[in-house]
């Protein structure tokens, strides 16, 4: 099976299933002499894990990091770092009923159109369970950042039709984690958090949009052609479970403008940085590399495909027949996938700088 690993020079590669007995991964690349915060990562790991708020799934999984290899008197060595999360709170007799049945929108059919095989306790290899490994292996690319100023932050700016008004740099980002669905702002928040109530009450599901910031990165960063800094920071996203699209600064909006009118124009600097930018609708990026602004991009996640509603579907047979969602579930993924998009993006431009630099060090 190929795709379990992520990244050039800063290597991540998950392993296991939703409802297996551990899941976990090993970074390779990490410089030596990264100081490890043992208990950042866990809080990064509790602000993904299931059960954590009345809005989400509640599974209950303490999420507990064992990191294996790789580290040696609270730093990294430069040696590749094992680690893992065993399951505690796994059912997978909740999926008996689907061994035959096809959930829509899952990747059920899929899977096993590729395969010939699929793993039906939860969708084994394709579930969001797999991103606790990403979480993992981003937190320590965010410590590796942190010895270069680089900053990343997400929040939730939208869900279904509630959206935050204002743009990222009006906002006070350090509210994201003050309330369970992590947007910014109290107000916008309660309606959201009252929104995701309603709907799984309704056994139903909605989607929203998660906005990431990525401060301090220095002009130079990325490469011009196949791997554009956006691009790679895009094919970090769309990896993640239920995205569907992204847009980097002015985004889809920019076609309604004219160049006049979506044009950076440069101004002259200071010390730290001699170009600046009067405006920022390129989202720090251009040409694929970056020009010392913040990088910002908006995340469109879908609906979680699984309702705890009837739904038209076949079996593994052909035939129709219907199939109700069963188990737990989240019935909006975004306040969880607020580290999962944070963890992405830090193991993206961790190994940007990498790269710059031209080797491991």
């Amino acid at each position: 099976m190929a795709g379990n690993t992520f990244g050039t020079l800063l290597r991540l590669t998950t392993y296991g299933e939703s409802h297996g007995p551990a899941v976990g991964g090993i970074l390779d690349g990490l410089p030596a002499g990264v100081e490890i915060d043992t208990g950042f990562i866990q809080h990064e790991m509790s602000r993904r894990r299931p059960g954590q708020s009345r809005i989400v799934t509640q599974r209950r999984e303490d999420d507990e990091l064992e990191l294996l290899s790789g580290i040696f008197e609270g730093k990294s060595t430069g040696s590749p770092i094992g680690f893992m999360v065993r399951s505690e709170d796994s059912r997978p007799r909740d999926y008996d009923a689907l061994k035959e049945v096809y959930r829509p929108s899952h990747a059920d059919y899929t899977w096993e159109a590729k395969y010939g095989i699929r793993d039906h306790r939860g969708g084994g290899r394709s579930s969001a369970r797999e991103t606790v490994a990403r979480v993992a292996g981003g937190a320590l690319a965010k410590l590796f950042l942190r010895t270069q100023k680089i900053q990343v932050q997400a929040y939730v700016s939208q869900v279904g039709a509630i959206a935050l008004q204002q743009p990222w740099h009006e906002l006070d980002l350090s509210q994201t984690e003050s309330n369970i669905v992590r947007c910014p702002d109290a107000d916008t928040a309660e309606q959201m958090i009252r929104l995701i109530e309603s709907i799984r009450k309704q056994g139903d599901t909605i989607g929203g949009i998660i906005t990431c910031v990525i401060t301090g990165v220095p002009p130079g960063i990325g490469e011009p052609v196949f791997d554009k800094l956006h691009a790679d920071l895009g094919k970090a996203m769309l990896s993640i479970n239920a995205v569907k699209g992204v847009e980097f600064g002015s985004g889809f909006a920019s076609v309604a403008l004219t160049g006049s009118q979506h044009n950076d124009a440069f101004l002259p600097g200071n010390a730290e940085r001699k170009v600046i930018t009067a405006t920022n609708r390129s989202g720090g990026i251009q040409g694929g590399i970056s020009n010392g602004e913040a990088i910002y991009f908006r995340t469109a996640f879908k609906p979680v495909a699984t309702i705890m509603q009837k739904q038209r579907t076949v079996n593994t047979a052909g035939k129709a027949v219907e199939v109700m969602g069963r188990g737990r579930h989240d019935p909006c993924v975004v306040p969880r996938a607020v580290p999962i998009v944070e963890a992405m993006s830090a193991l993206v431009v961790a190994d940007h700088l990498l790269r710059q630099r031209g080797s491991i060090v």
